[in-house]
C-alpha cells in the first residue's frame, strides 16, 4: 500500500449544486498542537507545510447523503466537485466524505476523510472577507516583515485588529428581513496558498471569528514558493469572488478588505458587474493616511446604491453596520448580543 493522505476543505451548497474540494498528498501534518509550537519548532512547521508532496491523477470518490460522484485529481493533486445536489437539508453545516481507492502500477492508494459543507439559511447575507491585514495583522506591504511574522509567531501570538471579531460576529447574525439566531455564510478569500489553510482555520477558532469556507491560492511546494507566499497576481481572487456571487444569486453580499493590495479595485469591478447582489463594501485603512484612489473607488461604488465604509478602526465599521440597518443587534461589554 502506497502512503497517501487527503486534505479536505469546507465546502458549500445551494438549492441545486454542491461544491467541495481538496488535495491528495503523500502525508499531511496532523494535530492542532503544531500551530502552537514556539521558536524554531514553529518555523519548521510552516516550512513543512510548504514542502508538501502532492499525488496527481488518482480517482476520487465523493459521498454526501445518497449522492455519489467521481473525479480525477489534477497534476498538483487538487480535485473539485461541483455536482447536482437536491437532497432536502436545512441551513447550516453538514458532513460529506471523500475516498481515494485507486491503483497505479504496483501501488495501491486508499484513504477516507470527512469534512463539512454549508447551506445558507433563508434571508441570509453572504459575507466575503479578505484575510491578511483585513482581520489578521500580517504586514502585507512589507514582504520581509510578513515572512518574519509568519515564521516567528504562532497562531496564539498572531493578533486580529481591535474589534474586528466583534464586527464579524455582528455580521454573522445579520439578516435581510428580521432578527434571527442563524449564522450567515462566510467566505475568507485570500492570495495566501492552500498550504496555510489549517493555520488560518486555527487562528479563526482561537479568536472567535465566524466559521468560514476558505478560498485560497494554488498549493505550493518548495522554499522559493514559500518566500513568494501571497505575492503575484490577484486575478484568482476576482474569479473566486465572481464564482461565489454567481453561485448564490438569491443572496446579497457584504465585501470586506483592506487598502494594502488590490481589494478596492477587485471589489469595484465586482460591484460594477453585480451591483444588485452587493449590500456593502468595507475597506480597512492600513496606513496613517487614507488613499485618495480608494476614496474615489468607494465613491463610484456608492453611486451604484451600495453602502461603503473606509475605516482605520473596526468600531467605525460596526457603527456603520448598525446605522445602515445591516445588523439588528448591538454587542454588550461582554461581546454578547442583546
Amino acid at each position: 500500500m502506497k502512503r497517501c493522505d487527503l486534505k479536505l476543505y469546507r465546502g458549500y451548497a445551494n438549492k441545486k449544486e454542491i461544491v467541495v474540494f481538496g488535495h491528495i498528498v503523500e502525508k499531511y501534518p496532523e494535530g492542532d498542537h503544531k500551530y502552537t509550537r514556539t521558536g524554531f519548532r514553529y518555523a519548521r512547521t510552516i516550512i513543512q507545510l510548504f514542502s508538501l508532496k502532492t499525488i496527481p491523477n488518482l480517482r476520487v470518490i465523493l459521498r454526501v447523503g445518497s449522492v455519489v460522484a467521481e473525479t480525477i485529481a489534477e497534476e498538483d493533486g487538487y480535485f473539485r466537485f461541483q455536482i447536482p445536489f437536491h437532497e432536502p437539508m436545512e441551513g447550516g453545516w453538514h458532513p460529506y466524505e471523500v475516498r481515494v481507492d485507486d491503483e497505479v502500477g504496483k501501488h495501491k492508494y486508499k484513504v477516507t476523510r470527512q469534512e463539512e459543507f454549508f447551506i445558507p439559511y433563508e434571508s441570509s447575507y453572504g459575507i466575503i472577507s479578505d484575510i491578511d491585514d483585513t482581520f489578521l495583522i500580517s504586514h502585507s506591504r512589507r514582504s520581509f516583515k510578513k515572512l518574519f511574522v509568519l515564521l516567528a509567531k504562532n497562531v496564539q501570538a498572531r493578533k486580529p485588529f481591535d474589534d474586528v471579531v466583534k464586527h464579524y460576529q455582528l455580521l454573522s447574525l445579520a439578516s435581510r428581513t428580521n432578527p434571527q439566531q442563524q449564522n450567515n455564510i462566510f467566505f475568507y478569500v485570500s492570495s495566501s496558498e492552500w498550504n496555510l489553510y489549517d493555520m488560518i482555520v486555527r487562528f479563526a477558532e482561537l479568536n472567535g471569528l465566524p466559521k468560514a469556507i476558505l478560498k485560497l491560492k494554488k498549493i505550493k511546494s518548495g522554499l522559493d514558493d514559500f518566500i513568494m507566499t501571497g505575492a503575484g497576481s490577484h486575478g484568482h481572487k476576482f474569479r473566486k469572488i465572481q464564482n461565489i456571487v454567481e453561485f448564490y444569486p438569491e443572496l446579497q453580499f457584504i465585501l470586506l478588505g483592506d487598502d494594502s493590495q488590490k481589494d478596492p479595485e477587485i471589489y469595484a469591478e465586482i460591484c460594477a458587474m453585480y451591483a444588485p447582489n452587493i449590500r456593502a463594501v468595507y475597506i480597512r485603512q492600513t496606513r496613517k493616511r487614507s488613499k485618495s484612489e480608494v476614496t474615489m473607488l468607494l465613491k463610484t461604488i456608492q453611486e451604484m446604491n451600495i453602502d461603503t465604509c473606509y475605516f482605520s478602526h473596526s468600531n467605525k465599521a460596526i457603527i456603520h453596520s448598525i446605522e445602515t440597518g445591516i445588523v439588528f443587534r448591538q454587542p454588550t461589554e461582554n461581546n454578547k448580543f442583546k
